[in-house]
């Protein structure tokens, strides 16, 4: 199955629906053809746009694959910078290091100075509003977010985020309906 302008189809391989031509799938890739232009996308992953008009992120759906580790990770953005997220419903904010509030340039020296609950004890942090929040075609504005002291390999995906959607999880899928 791949979503194509925002709509879920079948393509068989070696198929083309909707000038989309399925090349080739192994088990976390597939590759696929658009306008003469071969393309690998991870299964799962965040949607991409492979030419047409770029979207204004006004889609409503979110929907993940569980990878290898049990975990949901996603591509996406923040402030309109890619990072990758994991989904952590135990997160009550987004969540991300210093080194990528730097790299995203967020000023989170100037955010709400406190101190937060992690799973190795209480640590020093900054309270800060990012202004979009981003994954797949969805983009939700004003999210409450923490910088934590330390490096983080991803970004955690938390309540702050989460909240605004209906999620249900069947299996290894996890599909998230925009609420707000």
């Amino acid at each position: 199955m791949l979503v194509i302008d925002g709509k879920a189809k079948n393509v068989g391989l070696g198929s083309t629906v909707d000038g989309v031509k399925l090349i080739s799938v192994t088990g976390n890739d597939a590759t696929v053809e658009v306008q003469g232009k071969r393309v690998a996308l991870r299964l799962g992953g965040a949607q991409v746009n492979l030419g047409g008009k770029a979207s204004e992120g006004g889609g409503n759906q979110i929907v993940l694959t569980m990878e290898s580790g049990g975990h949901f990770l996603a591509d996406g953005a923040i402030n309109g910078k890619v990072v990758r997220f994991v989904v952590d419903t135990g997160a009550t904010t987004v969540s991300l290091g210093q080194s990528d509030a730097d790299r995203l340039g967020i000023d989170y020296k100037n955010g709400q100075r406190g101190y937060v609950s992690t799973a190795n004890g209480a640590v020093p942090a900054y309270r800060v509003s990012l202004t979009s929040v981003r994954v797949g075609d969805v983009q939700v504005y004003n999210v409450d977010a923490t910088v934590l002291p330390a490096a983080m390999p991803v970004v955690l995906l938390g309540n702050s985020f989460l909240g605004r959607f209906q999620m249900k999880r069947e299996n290894d899928r996890m599909t998230l309906d925009k609420r707000f």
